[in-house]
């Protein structure tokens, strides 16, 4: 067990950079086919074909799940997605060739380097031609390139953030796992203290929560942040039920980052189920409160492996 996504079996991850431009994208791949639910909770969010996710639409499966920075000019790196399953037989079978689904979510990262270099289709190609389902890289890699935690202050007194991941199994082999990209307006937490966040002057921490709570206007930086993140089980769901783990995952997002699912992120989750295993009852609230507890220590994962706990911007 690697205890992080590629603990759930026929899904790959790959990531592709520009470390100097300072962002990025990751690609989990589900080569068979896995359903999926989101569940959106910030308020400025970045996203590309959610609206078929919805359980009352007819897809029921998606080939790919995206993961970006860039803004919005980031979701062009769903086309090269795309390209690449579609030359790889990946897809929906629609009689002249397969349509792969690729649902994503973008991240705000234009202030932390060159905001004119941008995740384009060469650069999702080659988060393809990366994916592994062996090797999985963290922090500033891929859609994390450019993360950045605590922005009250601005881009200066913010700190590196980046991307992380971490999965846990029962004993009777339910998995549960997440990935997740940091790009938070708040702080993240842990054990009780700011371990990544707005910095003072001198370099400790001002807390950001109390910051906007003692502001006389609300922080300027209205879409320029987002956490976002992929949770993945094993265990058989239907769409409402991975939209309900989705949902359920935020949970992990509020205990280590504050402020969070402000007005000024756009936090968004998916779930996907590769449908490995199938019980008598399907066990969400037990899926749900592993997908809370794994995407907490996959935020942890990605200030931790990003060295942000030392480095400001």
């Amino acid at each position: 067990m690697q205890h992080n996504i590629l603990d759930i079996k026929n899904l790959k991850v790959g990531h592709a950079q520009n470390e100097t431009a300072k962002t990025g994208v990751t690609v989990v791949i589900a080569e068979k086919g896995a359903v999926c639910g989101v569940d959106v909770r910030g308020a400025a969010p970045g996203t590309r074909e959610t609206d078929l996710l919805d359980p009352k639409n007819a897809m029921e499966r998606v080939h790919a799940v995206m993961l970006a920075g860039g803004s919005a000019f980031g979701l062009e790196a769903a086309c090269g997605i795309m390209d690449y399953l579609e030359e790889n037989n990946i897809g929906f079978d629609v009689g002249f060739t397969k349509v792969p689904i690729v649902p994503g979510a973008v991240l705000f990262d234009l202030g932390n380097g060159d905001a004119f270099t941008r995740p384009d289709q060469a650069m999702g190609r080659t988060a393809c031609e990366n994916a592994s389902d062996t090797f999985l890289a963290e922090g500033n890699v891929g859609a994390g390139c450019g993360a950045t935690v605590g922005k009250l202050r601005g881009m200066e007194h913010c700190c590196n953030s980046g991307i992380g991941s971490y999965a846990e199994t029962t004993e009777n082999g339910i998995c549960v796992a997440a990935l997740i990209a940091v790009n938070a307006l708040g702080d993240v937490w842990e054990n009780g203290k700011i371990i990544a966040g707005t910095k003072n002057d001198d370099g400790t921490f001002a807390d950001t929560e109390k910051g906007i709570l003692k502001a006389a206007s609300a922080p300027s930086f209205a879409g320029q942040n987002t956490t976002i993140g992929i949770i993945a089980t094993n265990v058989k769901l239907t769409k409402a039920q991975a939209e309900k783990v989705a949902g359920m995952a935020h949970d992990g997002l509020a205990r280590c980052i504050r402020p969070i699912h402000t007005t000024l992120d756009g936090d968004t989750l998916f779930c996907l189920s590769t449908e490995e295993i199938e019980l008598p009852t399907t066990p969400v609230d037990i899926v749900g409160i592993m997908a809370a507890r794994v995407t907490e220590q996959a935020v942890l994962r990605a200030i931790h492996t990003s060295s942000a706990d030392t480095d400001a911007i």
